[in-house]
């Protein structure tokens, strides 16, 4: 069976989406800002923020951290000044997480190295995320999986093969295990989501939640991640989407993000049990359209027979 705890909340197959608001980057390194964020997230209806934490000098080569980065979206000359700026120091993380916790929001974070790992759990979080690059890093794997935490990880940029190797891997040590179809593009063009991925891997993995990382832009793709069988839902989230920083660009504002929680919790509502009734709601309008046997032959009468108890007709007995 699809299913998993965090934090209390339990996912599965019947529940509702678990939204997940991604802000690791648009916070552009700024606490206030990152509460801001989370303010609006929880106003929003969603379940959970996330960060992200890197080890900087240990994560990248030295000869990346010098390369010139002198964009509009940087924050630094090179690529280290830049990452460095959006990094969250110990007491930036815990101020994060009383925000959220006055939100009463799930507060958890990617990590992209051992440290971080470390540095999370000694903070005390419900899950570790790790990101598309972790797909084959069987080091990191190990390593978040011993944890005994759920684990959520991204599969972006990888082959079914991959994601094979990292089930089989991390669930040998920790059965808390969340797989997210991802494109690891930001935004990422439609052609490329590739949703169905979303079935093949509920097929696959019978007893993993399955969920959907979306770079798209919009709520779209997400309401039909969801009616394909995603019950994680994750979506980075901006104040602007015109911001400076790479994030932004595939970032929800507050109110896109109102709009999917919503939404999803009407597809829920709306994907119903599959079996075929009709509802009180219909007797008004059949009575104007559907002809019954009279006196006179087949008329439409403005009358029904009484709605006794419906016929349930499944594909299974049909």
């Amino acid at each position: 069976m699809h299913d998993i705890t965090i934090a209390g909340r339990h996912i599965s197959d019947d529940s509702p989406a678990f939204v997940v608001a991604e802000i690791g980057n648009t916070h552009n390194g700024n606490v206030p800002l990152a509460c801001e964020l989370i303010k609006a997230i929880g106003a929003a209806g969603a379940h959970a923020v996330k960060l992200q934490k890197k080890t900087i000098d240990q994560l990248y080569s030295e000869a990346l951290l010098a390369k010139p980065y002198d964009h509009y979206h940087s924050y630094g000359q090179t690529y280290g000044e830049h990452k460095r700026a959006l990094e969250f120091d110990r007491w930036s993380f815990q101020k994060v997480m009383a925000c959220a916790a006055e939100e009463n929001l799930c507060c958890f974070s990617t990590a992209f190295d051992e440290p971080s790992v470390d540095f999370l759990l000694n903070l005390g979080m419900p899950a570790i995320k790790l990101p598309s690059g972790a797909l084959t890093d069987t080091a990191l794997q190990i390593y978040a999986a011993k944890s005994q935490i759920p684990i959520i990880l991204s599969t972006g940029g990888g082959t079914i093969a991959d994601v094979d190797r990292a089930v089989e891997r991390m669930t040998a040590i920790n059965p808390k295990l969340v797989l997210l179809q991802c494109t690891a593009t930001y935004p990422c063009d439609f052609p490329e989501l590739n949703l169905r991925c979303i079935v093949t891997m509920r097929d696959r993995y019978p007893d993993l939640v399955i969920g959907y990382s979306g770079h798209d832009q919009g709520i779209a793709m997400s309401l039909i991640a969801y009616t394909l069988g995603a019950r994680v839902i994750e979506k980075h989230v901006t104040l602007d989407r015109g911001d400076k920083g790479g994030d932004h660009a595939c970032a929800l504002e507050p109110h896109g993000l109102s709009q999917l929680c919503r939404n999803l919790a009407r597809a829920r509502d709306a994907m119903g049990d599959g079996v075929k009734v009709w509802y009180e709601s219909e007797r008004g309008p059949l009575s104007k359209m559907r002809r019954i046997p009279t006196a006179h032959g087949w008329q439409v009468t403005g009358e029904l027979p009484p709605l006794s108890v419906p016929e349930r007709i499944t594909q299974e007995t049909r």
